[in-house]
C-alpha cells in the first residue's frame, strides 16, 4: 500500500456526535488482569498474558525491533520495556489524524475512533475548491478504526500488534434514498502500513522498513471442523504461535477480550450474536446511538496444542464444550480470518 495514500480524519474530530457503529461483535468494558506495563510484577500475574520467549517464525531483525509474521498476520518483537513504548504509541495514532477512544495502560490497549481516509476523495477541481469549504459534503462511505495491543514478553520486551476494523456504507434500497453502515472485511494492507509507520516512530531507517514487513509467501493452515460434535478449527502451528494468532484474529474480529490466561490457553470473550428478525434502525440512529444493542453473551476461546498442532474451540462461560449456533459462528469467523 502507497503510504501517501493515507490521511485520516477521525470522525470524532468533526462538531457532532462521532461514528459509533456497534457490529455483530462489540466492545465493551473490560474487567481484566492483563499484566500491567510498567507496574509491579508478581509472581502470580506474570504468567497471565504473557508470549513465552520463541524461535522466530519468519521474522526479520532491524536493530531491537523483529517483525514476526504468520500468513497475512505482522507483529513486532521490540527488546524495550512496554512502560517506554506506550507514550511513543499514543503520540503516533494521534500525529496519524486519529483520536484514541480508549487509551488504558493498565490493559495493555489503545483503541482509535472511527475514521475516514480522505486520501480516497477524489481529488478533481470541484473537489479541490468547493471541499474545502464544504468538507462534510464528501465522503468516502468508509471508517477504520486500529487497536494496538502491547504485551510483555518472557525476555522483558515488548510484542505489539494492530488489528483493522471497516465499516462501509450501503444503500438499503433499489432508490438509494436510505443507508446503513456495515462490517466490511479486515485490511491486512493497512495493518502492514501502519505498523511500517510505527517502526520508523520507533526508529527504524526507512530504506529498512521497505522490506521488512513483506507477506509470507507460505499459508499457514487453519480449518474449521468439528470433533465429537463440537465445532472447531485446527491449526498446522504449535502453542506459542497459536496463542499469538488467535489473539490477533480477536482483536481483529472486534470480539471483546475480558481477560486471558496463556498458562491454561485460555480468551474470555464477549460476543453479540447478530439477530436476523430485529429491523434494522434507521441512519443517524444506526451511527450514533448505542440504544436496544443486543445484550452479550460470555464464552471462552480455548487453545490446546498437541506438538506442532492446535485446537481451537468454544467454552461456554462455565467452560463446558459450546456446539450451539453462536459457537458455529464464531469458530467461522476466526477459521476465516486465520487462513
Amino acid at each position: 500500500m502507497d503510504g501517501e495514500k493515507i490521511d485520516y480524519k477521525s470522525a470524532g474530530a468533526k462538531t457532532g456526535p462521532s461514528l459509533d457503529v456497534p457490529p455483530d461483535l462489540t466492545q465493551l468494558t473490560r474487567d481484566s488482569r492483563y499484566v500491567v506495563p510498567g507496574a509491579p510484577i508478581t509472581a502470580s500475574n506474570y504468567k497471565v498474558g504473557q508470549v513465552a520467549a520463541a524461535t522466530p517464525t519468519a521474522a526479520s531483525s532491524l536493530g531491537d525491533i523483529r517483525i514476526e509474521r504468520a500468513g497475512t498476520q505482522r507483529w513486532l518483537v521490540i527488546n524495550r520495556p512496554a512502560d517506554q513504548l506506550w507514550g511513543p504509541v499514543r503520540d503516533f495514532w494521534q500525529q496519524n489524524g486519529f483520536l484514541l477512544t480508549e487509551d488504558q495502560a493498565s490493559l495493555g490497549i489503545m483503541e482509535t475512533d472511527w475514521a475516514e481516509n480522505r486520501a480516497k476523495l477524489p481529488q478533481d477541481i470541484i473537489r479541490s475548491t468547493l471541499g474545502k469549504v464544504f468538507e462534510s459534503l464528501y465522503s468516502t462511505g468508509e471508517r477504520d478504526k486500529f487497536r494496538t495491543r502491547l504485551e510483555r514478553n518472557a525476555s522483558g520486551g515488548t510484542e505489539i500488534y494492530i488489528s483493522h476494523r471497516g465499516m462501509i456504507e450501503v444503500y438499503t434500497n433499489q432508490a438509494k434514498d436510505q443507508t446503513i453502515w456495515q462490517p466490511r472485511p479486515t485490511d491486512p494492507e493497512l495493518e502492514v502500513e501502519f505498523l511500517r509507520r510505527l517502526m520508523l516512530k520507533l526508529g527504524v531507517p526507512s530504506d529498512d522498513v521497505k522490506t521488512a514487513l513483506l507477506p509470507e509467501t507460505a499459508k499457514s493452515g487453519a480449518r474449521a471442523t468439528t470433533i465429537n460434535n463440537q465445532p472447531v478449527v485446527q491449526m498446522d502451528d504449535g502453542f506459542d504461535r497459536a496463542w499469538r494468532r488467535v489473539g490477533l484474529t480477536l482483536d481483529r474480529t472486534g470480539f471483546t477480550v475480558e481477560d486471558r490466561d496463556r498458562s491454561k490457553g485460555t480468551y474470555f470473550v464477549r460476543y453479540v450474536a447478530p439477530n436476523a428478525d430485529k429491523k434494522e434502525p434507521g441512519f443517524f440512529s444506526k451511527l450514533f446511538s448505542r440504544e436496544n444493542v443486543t445484550p452479550p453473551l460470555q464464552y471462552r476461546i480455548a487453545v490446546v496444542s498437541a506438538g506442532e498442532s492446535t485446537t481451537v474451540s468454544v467454552l461456554n462461560a462455565s467452560g463446558a464444550p459450546e456446539s450451539s449456533a453462536n459457537a458455529q459462528r464464531i469458530v467461522k469467523i476466526i477459521a476465516d480470518d486465520l487462513k
